[in-house]
């Protein structure tokens, strides 16, 4: 099964339910969070899935499995870190008060120009990315609440993402940070 390229559905749900317990074990031993392990081998299957025509398998597909979980693991405990690092370089600023009022102002009209960027969103993808960045929910947990698929919420994140890199593109390098930190940052 290491032509990935013309994989049926069934056999891509049978390879899966084949792996996807051990892999979730083998995240947690790296991330020692099971539902971040778990968030992180469903994200790696839909991207496998979506990327299956560009996806060239040269060892077993076990091997594959394992190395791309790894890679996702390393990924996410570096995004945690930058993030943690971000969070106490911000900190650290706003105890020194040396914010100045010109800079206030402008953090304030970016703030404007998000939240109306946000609230042009269609109703559900709105729904889903506020709960997403600002309530911290993860995947996983807004599909339970809302009753759809992780797959759904996994595109309705990316096309809110793509509109609100395309309404606040003058913003761009602010709106990455807020992006990739998240909910923090308000």
């Amino acid at each position: 099964m290491n032509n990935i390229q013309e994989i049926s559905i069934q056999q891509f749900e049978k390879l899966f339910k084949g792996h996807y317990e051990e892999l979730c074990a083998y995240a947690n031993h790296i991330v020692k969070d099971l539902e971040e392990a778990e968030e992180i081998v469903q994200s790696l299957f839909v991207k496998l899935w979506e990327n299956r025509a560009r996806t060239k398998i040269e060892k077993s597909i076990r091997s594959y499995l394992y190395s791309a979980v790894k890679n996702a693991c390393f990924n996410q405990q570096k995004h945690l870190k930058i993030k943690e690092t971000y969070k106490e370089h911000n900190k650290r600023e706003l105890d020194s008060q040396n914010v100045s009022v010109e800079e206030e102002i402008e953090a304030n009209e970016l703030d404007v120009k998000i939240k109306a960027a946000i609230d042009k969103l269609p109703e559900g993808r709105k729904q889903i990315f506020i709960l997403s960045r600002y309530d911290g929910l993860k995947y996983k947990e807004i599909a339970e609440k809302l009753k759809i698929s992780v797959k759904t919420v996994e595109n309705q994140m990316s096309s809110a993402i793509k509109s609100l890199k395309i309404e606040l593109a003058e913003f761009v390098t602010v709106l990455g940070l807020i992006i990739f930190l998240g909910q923090d940052l308000f």
